[in-house]
C-alpha cells in the first residue's frame, strides 16, 4: 500500500507495449460491430426517408396544406424508426453489449429515445392540422375526430401516453425524486407504448407495407425488436437461472451500510461472466422480488460462486442484508465492457469512489499483470472497502492501492478532501506518472467520473483507454 504524499520510485520509461492478438482481434470486433450499428440505424433512415421522397414528398410541399401532412408523414416514418431503434439499444444483445459497453448504449438509448419522442409529437401535431385544413383552431376537434374514427388510433393514443409517462419520468429531475425499482418499473411501458403503435401504423400508415421492399423493412424492424427483447431479455435469463440454479449462501457485513451477498450454483464456469462485469439480480420471495437491481461483482468469478457487494440505497438494495441463505436468485446479464475485454495495454489504473470500487476490485484479481503493473485509487468517505483483499493482492500479485479519503473537496474535483492541496491532474500525475501508458478503468457516480475522464485527458491518456461504468441512473 503506497501513502497519499508518497511517490513509486521511478521506473525506466519503456515504449507501451503492444497489444496482444487476441486483444487486437477482439477491438477490431467490436469496432467493426459499432460502425455496422451506426451504419445500419443511418441506411434505415435514409431508406425510409427515400420512400417518403419518391411518394411525392417533396412535391407536396408546394401547398400549405399538403406540406403539413407530408412533413407529418416524414416525422412519423423517422420517429418509428427510432422507437424500434432504441428497443434494440436496451434489448440487452450481445454483440451490442460487448461492442458498446451499457453506460455508452444507455447514452445513446437516452439521446434515440428523446428524439424519436419529440419527432412523434411533431407527427401528431402536422398531421391533424394538415386534415384541418391549416386551421390551427379546427386541430382539437380533428384530432378528437381521428382518435375515435380511425381504425387503430386509440390504441396508438394509449401507446402515446405510455411513452410520454416514461419520457417524463426519464427527465433528470423527475428521475431524482424517483426511487430506481420505480423508475425501472414505469421504464417497462415504453415497450407497451412500442405495441401499441403497431396496429395504427399498420392500418393507417399505408407507405409502410404499400410495396413488398417497405413490407419486409418495417416486418423485420418490427420482428427484430420483439424477438430480442423476448429472446436476451426473457429467454435467456430464465434459461440461465433455471440451468445454475442460483441460490444465497451467506452475507458479510462489509461496512456500516455495505452488505456483500455470495451466491453459489450448478456449473458456473459455463457461465460467460468476467471480472468487472455486473448483472440484474432478482431475489426471489422477498417483497419487491420482480424489480431487477443492477449490481457488479465484487470478486473474479471463479467458476464456483459469484459475489456482489451492496451499499443500501434503495428498497431492494436495503433488503440485500436481511437475505437468507438459501434465496433462490435470477440474474439477467453479464452486461458492460469494464471488464478485460476492454484492455489493449499491459499496464492498468483503477480508479473508483465508494461503491464503485467493487467491479474494480474483481479486475484487479481477475486481470493478468505483473508486479507494478496495475495501481488501484480508492477514494472513500468513512471506510475504505476490501483493505484486508487487497492487502492480499498486494502481496500476491503486486498491485499498489492509495486510499484518497474524505467528500469531494470541490464540485469539479474527483478527489478527497484529505489528500492534501495539490490539484487533480498534479497528484494523478505524481502517483501515477505513467498514466497515459495504461488502460485505466473508472466506476463511481457520473458527474465524479467526468472530473475523472477531464483529467485523464489532461494527462494524455488516449480516449480509447478510458473505460468507465457509472451508476448513477
Amino acid at each position: 500500500m503506497t501513502t497519499l504524499h508518497e511517490r513509486p520510485a521511478p521506473a525506466p520509461r519503456t515504449p507501451v507495449r503492444a497489444a496482444s492478438a487476441p486483444a487486437i482481434a477482439r477491438a477490431r470486433l467490436d469496432a467493426g460491430v459499432r460502425l455496422a450499428a451506426g451504419s445500419a440505424l443511418w441506411l434505415g433512415l435514409l431508406l425510409v426517408t427515400y420512400w417518403w421522397t419518391v411518394g411525392g414528398g417533396i412535391t407536396d410541399l408546394t401547398s400549405w396544406t399538403t406540406a403539413l401532412t407530408s412533413l407529418g408523414r416524414l416525422t412519423g416514418l423517422v420517429a418509428s424508426v427510432l422507437l424500434l431503434v432504441q428497443v434494440l439499444l436496451m434489448a440487452r444483445i450481445p454483440a451490442l453489449e460487448k461492442s458498446f459497453g451499457q453506460d455508452q448504449l444507455a447514452a445513446q438509448h437516452r439521446l434515440v429515445g428523446f428524439t424519436s419522442f419529440n419527432l412523434m409529437v411533431a407527427h401528431v401535431v402536422l398531421i391533424t392540422w394538415g386534415y384541418a385544413a391549416g386551421r390551427l383552431l379546427q386541430t382539437p376537434a380533428t384530432l378528437w375526430h381521428l382518435t375515435l374514427d380511425y381504425p387503430g388510433m386509440l390504441l396508438a393514443a394509449a401507446g402515446t401516453l405510455a411513452l410520454v409517462m416514461v419520457v417524463a419520468t426519464s427527465i433528470r429531475a423527475a428521475r431524482r425524486r424517483l426511487r430506481y425499482e420505480s423508475w425501472h418499473l414505469l421504464h417497462l411501458y415504453a415497450y407497451l407504448g412500442a405495441g401499441l403503435a403497431l396496429p395504427h401504423q399498420l392500418w393507417t400508415g399505408q407507405q409502410l407495407v404499400s410495396s413488398p421492399a417497405r413490407a419486409v423493412f418495417w416486418w423485420g424492424l418490427w420482428i427484430a425488436a420483439l424477438a430480442s427483447v423476448l429472446i436476451w431479455r426473457v429467454g435467456l435469463p430464465l434459461w440461465r437461472t433455471s440451468r445454475h440454479g442460483l441460490r444465497v449462501t451467506h452475507v458479510v457485513r462489509e461496512a456500516p451500510g455495505i452488505v456483500s451477498v455470495h451466491v453459489a450454483g450448478r456449473g458456473l464456469h459455463r457461465m460467460p461472466v468476467e471480472a468487472g462485469q455486473f448483472l440484474s439480480w432478482r431475489f426471489l420471495g422477498r417483497r419487491g422480488w420482480t424489480r431487477a437491481n443492477p449490481y457488479s461483482l465484487s470478486a473474479a468469478p471463479d467458476g464456483r460462486g459469484l459475489r456482489i457487494t451492496v451499499k443500501e440505497a434503495g428498497d431492494g438494495s436495503a433488503d440485500a442484508a436481511r437475505l437468507r441463505p438459501g434465496t433462490r436468485v435470477l440474474v439477467e446479464g453479464p452486461y458492460g465492457r469494464l471488464s478485460p475485454r476492454a484492455r489493449t495495454r499491459r499496464k492498468v489504473a483503477l480508479i473508483g469512489a465508494g461503491v464503485g470500487v467493487t467491479p474494480l476490485r474483481a479486475l484487479a484479481e481477475g486481470l493478468d499483470y505483473a508486479p507494478g503493473d496495475a495501481v488501484l485509487l480508492q477514494r472513500f468517505t468513512d471506510h475504505p472497502l476490501f483493505v484486508a483483499e487487497l492487502q492480499q493482492l498486494a502481496r500476491d500479485r503486486g498491485l499498489r492501492t492509495l486510499y484518497l479519503p474524505g467528500r469531494r473537496r470541490s464540485p469539479d474535483s474527483w478527489l478527497g478532501a484529505g489528500v492534501g492541496p495539490a490539484d487533480d491532474l498534479t497528484a494523478l500525475t505524481w502517483w501515477v506518472p505513467d498514466l497515459a501508458e495504461r488502460d485505466v478503468y473508472v466506476c463511481g457516480p457520473t458527474p465524479w467520473a467526468e472530473a475523472v475522464r477531464r483529467t485523464t485527458e489532461a494527462a494524455g491518456l488516449p480516449p480509447e483507454h478510458f473505460h468507465v461504468e457509472t451508476f448513477s441512473w
